[in-house]
């Protein structure tokens, strides 16, 4: 990314939520005083409702990562309509964030042509990341933190999941590092009215 671009990272946390390791996450991240956005899913936060309101009520954002969490490239329009909208309601049932209407997901990055249009007809932006952390993986902390650093870019938007260990515990020093190199921590929402989506288009993609 070119260097007047923005120093702004979004942190993005998918699934879940998840009762052991979502509640530990969001007591990192309320220590850090750093926001985040989580993209969950529909069927797991209305098994946890208490949860997702957490989520809300601690400042972070939430949005839609589909109710049941399927290949959405591989499901015909009804179903990629039925899975985002279902979604969209569970979330809508249990926080108030704007985002579940506006923000979406698709799980594991899978899509086609044909998912962007019904997303982007539901009124949708489709968000991706510009650095898949690995930690879907079996993976440490300490590897997360080095991969993290060497492949930080201006804006930048993490894939990182709600249900990892190492993730919990390799974000203080992640958080410490990227503010001492001047970034500042924002949320997907934030990121898109300060950043044009097309600066954000071409490495977004590089994570499929």
């Amino acid at each position: 990314c070119s260097s007047d671009l923005p120093k702004l990272i979004a942190l993005t946390f998918d699934d879940g939520p998840y009762p052991v390791f979502t509640p530990m996450l969001l007591d990192v991240l309320h220590e850090l005083n750093v926001p985040a956005t989580f993209f969950l899913i529909g069927k797991d936060a209305s098994q946890w409702p208490e949860l997702a309101r957490r989520i809300e009520a601690q400042g972070n954002e939430v949005a839609d990562h589909t109710y049941s969490h399927p290949n959405l490239d591989e499901e015909s329009d009804d179903q990629v309509r039925h899975e985002i909208l279902e979604g969209r309601d569970v979330l809508w049932t249990l926080t108030k964030d704007p985002a579940v209407r506006t923000l979406m997901r698709p799980p594991h990055g899978r899509y086609n042509e044909h998912t962007l249009e019904v997303a982007q007809a539901l009124g949708y932006s489709v968000v991706l990341w510009t650095d898949d952390s690995g930690d879907w993986r079996s993976v440490t902390a300490g590897h997360l933190e080095r991969h993290l650093l060497e492949h930080a870019t201006a804006p930048e938007i993490v894939l990182l999941h709600s249900g990892k260990l190492a993730t919990v515990e390799a974000l203080p020093a992640v958080v410490e590092r990227f503010k001492r190199a001047g970034y500042r921590f924002v949320t997907v929402g934030e990121m898109l009215r300060l950043v044009q989506a097309d600066e954000l288009n071409h490495p977004l993609r590089r994570g499929i």
